[in-house]
């Protein structure tokens, strides 16, 4: 799936106000997701991604440990604006979500085994069915 298409059902999955919105939020989400994520998983999951989407992952992740409410008041920050945590909530939910559904199971599952439980919500279902993520 190329970049614009991804952008397009991100900004309907997430309601936002425009495609524009959307971009800043998925470089948002995905930011943040590098930063929890660790080693060279964000690297894998960019090069599975669209260039243009791609660019907001590092190439090896720093493995923070926050929980979800630090990672949607990151989102929220990065955002920018007046978008509050319920917003950036969905907003993560909504890019999280289509971004890993256009990556392969193994990917969505290595990325979810990094995740606990409380960020399940932000995952496709089968991401973790499987996936051993605590």
């Amino acid at each position: 799936m190329d970049a614009d298409a991804l952008l397009r059902r991100i900004d309907l999955e997430g309601e936002f106000s425009d495609q524009a919105h959307a971009e800043r939020a998925t470089g948002a989400v995905l930011s943040v997701l590098g930063e929890r994520l660790s080693g060279g998983e964000p690297g894998d999951l960019a090069a599975q991604l669209p260039p243009e989407i791609a660019e907001a992952l590092p190439d090896r992740g720093a493995g923070e440990v926050f929980g979800v409410e630090e990672f949607d008041r990151r989102v929220a920050e990065r955002e920018g604006g007046r978008c509050s945590l319920p917003e950036a909530h969905r907003h993560a939910v909504a890019v999280m979500q289509v971004v890993l559904s256009a990556v392969s199971v193994g990917e969505r599952r290595e990325v979810a085994a990094q995740l606990p439980a409380e960020y399940w919500d932000l995952l496709p279902a089968d991401a973790i069915s499987r996936s051993g993520a605590q």
